[in-house]
């Protein structure tokens, strides 16, 4: 798939959205999540029937990790689409035998969202999310890092409207998984070079994250002028 192909699209259909909507909001948000899903396997290296390496599978320790962006929702009646722009960070620990290693990724999104205003401030959405892995490292080891197969997630949360300000509390996962392929893990043996740690070893590294943000927005069809129709300050 071409990488450009969701932004345009989702660029086109602003264009052509935005004159129809009744109203229309934009600011900027910001908030922490936190990720899960990345796994390494250890790769035996058997000699004469004996293990010399782990080949237990790890899973890492999820840190807290940041974001922020800024939106666009216009909304018709009860329904709203919003894009978004984002930039975010997860930052994860893996535990191995002898040493732990840090895994970071930076990676920027830009989710097309499709919302409801189901009750008073509360609304619900879902929708693809076209996401660029900016960077992806693993302490300890020399080799490339590989987060997704296709640039594409899913999302989907809940929000809720308080004036100018949101609450939001959504989940991240990515639609494709890359197939597990082989890293050397560097230096993890036991003191005196007793090889109880792991060394080659499969990992697979899908991030699935839950995200909790605040939100701001800076204007909205309300503060304009022309609508105004004569009506006070926003607050």
């Amino acid at each position: 798939m071409n990488k450009s192909f969701l932004p345009i699209l989702i660029g086109l259909m602003f264009f052509s959205l935005s004159s129809n909507a009744q109203e229309y909001s934009f600011g900027v948000k910001g908030g922490i999540n936190h990720g899960s899903g990345p796994e390494v396997t250890g790769r035996s290296s058997n000699v004469g029937g004996i293990d010399y390496y782990s080949t237990d599978t790890f899973h890492p320790d999820s840190e807290i990790g940041f974001h922020g962006g800024v939106f666009f929702q216009l909304k018709f009646g009860k329904f709203f689409i919003r894009p978004e722009a984002m930039y975010n960070t997860i930052d994860m620990t893996f535990s191995f035998v002898n040493l732990e290693s840090k895994y970071s990724v930076e990676k920027f999104s830009i989710p097309l969202l499709f919302g409801y205003n189901f009750w008073g401030p509360l609304d619900v959405y879902a929708g693809p999310a076209y996401q660029n892995i900016m960077s992806a490292n693993l302490e300890d080891t020399q080799d490339a890092i590989v987060v997704q197969e296709t640039p594409l997630a899913g999302q989907a949360g809940i929000k809720a409207n308080f004036g100018r300000f949101e609450i939001d509390l959504r989940y991240d996962r990515q639609l494709s998984i890359e197939d597990p392929y082989e890293i050397n893990i560097e230096n993890d043996s036991s003191p005196g070079g007793a090889r109880d740690g792991v060394n080659y070893a499969y990992f697979q590294g899908p991030i699935h994250q839950v995200m909790l943000s605040l939100s701001f927005k800076i204007g909205d069809s309300e503060s304009n002028p022309g609508r105004r129709r004569g009506k006070g300050c926003y607050f």
